[in-house]
């Protein structure tokens, strides 16, 4: 289960990534940031930092890394996993409160 401090981190985590996607030009402009770009950029991330960690544990493996790299790389990879996991909570709780809404 999430704690509210972790779910604060990833709130503004998601924030801080949500601040670096800049909006396409055309429409985009007037509508502000696009929430699809948010979510992909989120994913992307998590890939990256996935992929990082694992070539990091491999270096390790192979006697080419240093043991401090790899716990940074998880904690990274950690990190951004919680954000995607945090908005997803957050989309589906707001979901379901739309759905309860009488019609």
């Amino acid at each position: 289960m999430m704690t509210a401090m972790a779910a604060a981190k990833a709130y503004a985590a998601a924030q801080n990534s949500a601040a670096a996607i800049k909006p396409s030009v055309g429409a985009q402009e007037d509508q502000g940031l696009d929430f699809a770009s948010m979510v992909k950029s989120a994913m992307t991330d998590v890939v990256h930092n996935t992929k990082k960690a694992e070539s990091q544990i491999a270096a390790q493996v192979a006697g080419k890394a240093e043991l401090i790299d790899v716990v940074t790389a998880i904690s990274a990879a950690e990190a951004s996993l919680e954000t995607v996991m945090a908005v997803r909570d957050q989309v589906i709780n707001a979901y379901q409160e739309i759905m309860r809404m009488p019609i």
